[in-house]
């Protein structure tokens, strides 16, 4: 099995057709960069969302806890 190219320069050059060769790879990945980016941001914002819904809830059966624990002792007392 022989290289396609025999040199860097001449796979950097792409038999003349650089330009439109290295144009496709940049639109290509430059999206799928953008994309996974994107999944990355979005995943960590989703994750904060959830920790404070959690921490939110918490804070409201801690409350909740503590106003049925008034309720009783105002009962008994």
């Amino acid at each position: 099995m022989s290289p396609a190219f025999s040199s860097w320069s001449a796979f950097f050059m792409m038999g003349g057709y650089a330009f439109y060769v290295w144009l496709a790879v940049a639109c290509t990945l430059i999206p799928l960069l953008g994309l996974v980016l994107h999944t990355v941001l979005l995943r960590r914002r989703l994750l904060a969302e959830i920790r404070q819904r959690q921490a939110r809830e918490q804070r409201m059966r801690t409350a909740q806890a503590k106003k049925r624990a008034l309720q009783q002792a105002g009962e008994q007392g």
